[in-house]
């Protein structure tokens, strides 16, 4: 809780030194009363409107003189905070209320966003003691930083000027020296805007969000047993998955504690890189993308459990106190070394005096030794032996101090050395980082491109599959339309056959009929001429005979088959036979 009150100080710092003051150069009751407010809503601690007016009451002991506010500030407020509120929120709050005031939006080539993740970057990395800079250490670490995020490689002779230039003027930059330092471009030449915002975006997930990995993986379910792709993102103690990148739409957590597994499993139901993380409640099932990412995340989670069952810090956070230590501890053996030469300095001084004084007695000596001559000759030397003997060990003092001051300084460069060598090795060790991390984003950005382009190819089949099988029915109607105008175009030209065989033998009974017709006309000429010279002769012979003739009353019908072959009746049964067959030909 210590460590989370001095994270709030800082913010609060900043909120509380942008208040306007009046004309007694003290900040107003209600400007307090506000700020008083506000952090109470965004910290989740109870507001107290009594407590509250007690405490600014008007006098000048209260909070409203800038010694007065501590108090208050600890006792019904910090004291109070639990934890359970939003960080990013609440540094929004002092930013907001800070901002305005102090920051310089005019040659600035980042976002008021990316000038608010600095902000707080800066009050992660700045010292415990206020009004609040960040040393040149700590800016170098941050630049170098930003500078790996983007790609682009660093620039240490660049620095190391600007760290001589500043080290000549003060100890450290302020907040928004440092806004104004990363947003002017010095250090991020020929990189566009978004390359540098979404490095910032990076060191900031990092350094306050404390995210240690995060990704794209498969995750199989726990009612319906199906695999969902979700993004990732591992924290010190929890795991949360999202629907996507833009962690809008959060699907579930992971709380991870001492007693937390991880398992590699082998490929099954046709998933590969598969591993299993055990919890005391509950086990999840996961997928990588391959095997380099499944290694990367057993190997995340496994680091995330060991810190856990050891109480340790996140690695940032390790880091950033092993650098303070590092900073307190050389300054604490340069302070030492500073005393030190301070005594030598003091004990020369001192041994100056002693031969000035013995000067001055020698001096005295050979004023006397002139009374004296014999008597103060033989003191005289005596005194300048007891001189020499001093002076040589006095020499000799001196030696064996310069050779203890070179034998510290050796050890002071030594140790310098090797804090160079350890920060290389950070160096190289966070460069190795970023190189994978890079990899990683290539890899995704490959596979985010692979994924849309198959399902682009996906939609082109399916739609050339819908062409196709509209093709197919068309087809298959167009065939069966043909298929069955050719059947009756068969069955009409059968009809037609049939048809033409009936007409030509129509034709056939036709001509027959139409000789028996003639036959049967000859023969009734030949019996009618015989009957009327049958008759002459009768009416002549005989003339009272009447001639009985054959035949009805009923008028007589020709057809091809002659005179009387058939009845009406007849007749207009074979016309209907001929007409329905003649219909069912056409």
């Amino acid at each position: 809780m210590v460590g989370l009150k001095e994270e709030l100080l800082k913010s609060i710092w900043h909120a509380f030194t942008a208040l306007d003051l009046d004309r007694s150069g003290k900040v107003s009751k209600s400007q307090l009363k506000v700020l008083s407010h506000n952090l109470c809503t965004v910290l989740n601690v109870p507001h107290d409107p009594v407590a509250l007016e007690e405490h600014f009451r008007d006098d000048d002991e209260g909070p409203v003189s800038n010694q007065g506010y501590m108090p208050y500030l600890n006792k019904f407020i910090l004291e109070k905070v639990q934890g359970n509120f939003d960080k990013v929120e609440f540094n929004r709050m002092c930013w907001t209320l800070c901002a305005k005031k102090n920051l310089s939006k005019s040659h600035l080539l980042i976002s008021d966003e990316d000038a608010f993740k600095v902000w707080v970057i800066f009050n992660f990395l700045s010292e415990d003691k206020y009004p609040l800079i960040i040393v040149p250490e700590e800016i170098e670490y941050l630049l170098k930083k930003i500078t790996e995020a983007m790609g682009a490689g660093w620039q240490q002779e660049q620095f190391d000027h600007y760290k001589i230039a500043l080290n000549t003027s003060r100890e450290g930059l302020s907040a928004w020296e440092l806004i104004d330092l990363i947003g002017s471009g010095q250090f991020s030449k020929g990189m566009d805007r978004q390359t540098v915002s979404m490095a910032i975006n990076e060191v900031f997930n990092e350094l306050i969000l404390d995210v240690l990995k995060q990704g794209y993986m498969l995750k199989k379910g726990h009612k319906r047993k199906n695999w969902m792709e979700r993004w990732f993102v591992l924290k010190p103690n929890i795991i949360s998955y999202y629907v996507s990148e833009d962690l809008k739409d959060k699907k579930g957590d992971i709380i991870l504690d001492g007693n937390c597994c991880v398992e590699a499993l082998p490929d099954k139901d046709g998933k590969k890189c598969l591993f299993l993380i055990k919890c005391l409640d509950k086990t999840f099932e996961i997928s990588a993308s391959d095997k380099k990412k499944k290694q990367e995340w057993i190997q995340a989670i496994q680091s995330t459990v060991s810190l856990l069952r050891a109480g340790s810090p996140p690695p940032h956070k390790e880091a950033r106190q092993k650098r303070k230590e590092l900073r307190q501890k050389l300054l604490a053996e340069q302070e030492e070394l500073e005393r030190q030469m301070k005594e030598l300095q003091a004990a020369n001084e001192n041994k100056q005096k002693e031969l000035e004084t013995v000067r001055k007695q020698l001096e005295a000596a050979a004023a006397r030794a002139a009374e004296e001559e014999k008597k103060r000759l033989q003191t005289q030397v005596e005194l300048q032996d007891r001189f020499s003997l001093e002076l040589e060990r006095e020499k000799m003092v001196r030696q064996k101090m310069e050779e203890q001051v070179a034998q510290k300084s050796s050890e002071l460069e030594q140790y310098l050395q090797r804090v160079r060598e350890l920060e290389e090795m950070y160096k190289q060790l966070q460069e190795a980082l970023e190189d994978e991390k890079q990899a990683r984003q290539d890899e995704e950005t490959v596979r985010k491109l692979q994924a849309r382009l198959l399902e682009e190819e996906t939609a082109k089949r399916a739609e050339l599959e819908k062409w196709h099988l509209q093709q197919q029915q068309t087809i298959q109607m167009t065939e069966a339309e043909k298929q069955e105008l050719e059947n009756q175009r068969m069955m009409k030209e059968q009809a037609l056959q049939v048809a033409m065989e009936q007409l030509k033998q129509l034709e056939l009974e036709r001509k027959e009929a139409l000789e028996q017709y003639e036959e049967v006309k000859k023969k009734l000429e030949t019996a009618a001429n015989n009957t009327k010279s049958w008759k002459d002769k009768v009416a002549h012979h005989e003339g009272l005979i009447r001639l009985i003739e054959p035949g009805s009353k009923n008028p007589h019908l020709i057809t091809n088959w002659g005179p009387a072959a058939f009845t009406e009746a007849e007749l207009e049964e074979r016309q209907r036979s001929w007409k329905g067959k003649k219909a069912t030909s056409e």
